[in-house]
């Protein structure tokens, strides 16, 4: 006679409705980080352009010899510098939006089990690091690939 322990799994049950609620907000809350990200891409690549026009006509040859523009024309490309934290919060967005998904389907998949013949949606496998992006300032001239 083997007096092994068991180890179950616990378990809590809950009311399919309330799963269902939880799933849908989730999916809503993805729908609307892409929307974000979206907007921020959008708004970004404007402020470049505008950023990038000013700098220009800051710089032709009528004004070059203003030597108080100098500062200026260095406040718009530390401004240009700092519009690239566009990639970093995209890649969050990214992040969240993958982990978010995840358990949504997750949480379907665990609690109603797949109908006959449906399949649960194919979802990246949820990224196990908390934060894709390290870095937390931006300078000009320095990078960090990660």
């Amino acid at each position: 006679m083997s007096l092994q322990p068991t180890f179950s799994t616990p378990t809590v049950a809950l009311p399919v409705m309330l799963v269902a609620e939880v799933q849908d907000s989730l999916l809503v809350v993805v729908h609307d980080l892409k929307r974000l990200d979206g907007l921020l891409a959008h708004t970004m690549e404007n402020l470049m352009q505008r950023f990038t026009s000013a700098s220009s006509d800051l710089s032709g040859p009528a004004l070059s010899a203003v030597r108080e523009l100098e500062g200026v024309r260095s406040a718009l490309n530390a401004a240009v510098t700092e519009l690239q934290f566009q990639d970093m919060a995209s890649q969050l967005i990214g992040h969240t939006s993958k982990i978010l998904q995840g358990c949504a389907y997750r949480l379907a998949s665990d609690s109603m089990g797949a109908e006959d013949g449906d399949a649960v949606p194919f979802v990246e496998d949820v990224p196990d690091r908390p934060n894709p992006v390290t870095q937390d300032e931006m300078q000009a001239g320095s990078i960090e690939l990660f």
